[in-house]
């Protein structure tokens, strides 16, 4: 029978494949931050950068929440995805999001069955914040939900 610490371990690699994640996305979202262009490029370009910031608070709130668990920490980001034109970029980006949703709700019936309220709370909330990064992509790209 799996024990407390099994739980603690199956939580802390969770978070570190969601911090994972949240790094390649920092780095993709300042990438196209500094290489969009073109003349639909300005009013994106900084929510390329806002994006950017929130989702470096969110490995920040990873990080320290693994370490508090007794984790530590990963630094190396999942895959990330460069250049191209900024209708591109967007898809991308929207792709990356639609990801981390899934990985979220995932990750957050985990704390749930092994009753971690507190990891739980902090990964809806940042589920909340996901899929308003994923709702700007979809009205910037005329996608209508069903």
């Amino acid at each position: 029978m799996p024990g407390k610490d099994d739980g603690r371990k199956q939580i802390i690699d969770a978070l570190n494949i969601d911090r994972s994640y949240e790094l390649a996305a920092i780095l993709q979202y300042m990438g196209h931050h500094y290489e969009g262009d073109g003349i639909e490029s300005p009013a994106i370009l900084d929510i390329f950068k806002k994006t950017a910031m929130d989702e470096m608070k969110h490995a920040e709130l990873l990080g320290e929440r693994i370490v508090y668990l007794g984790g530590v920490p990963v630094q190396k980001p999942a895959g990330v995805k460069r250049g191209g034109e900024i209708k591109a970029m967007v898809k991308d980006d929207l792709e990356a999001e639609n990801g981390a949703i899934e990985r979220y709700k995932t990750h957050i019936k985990l704390c749930a069955e092994l009753g971690d309220t507190t990891t739980r709370l902090m990964l809806e909330g940042i589920l909340s914040q996901e899929e308003g990064h994923a709702d700007v992509w979809e009205t910037t790209l005329g996608i209508r939900r069903k």
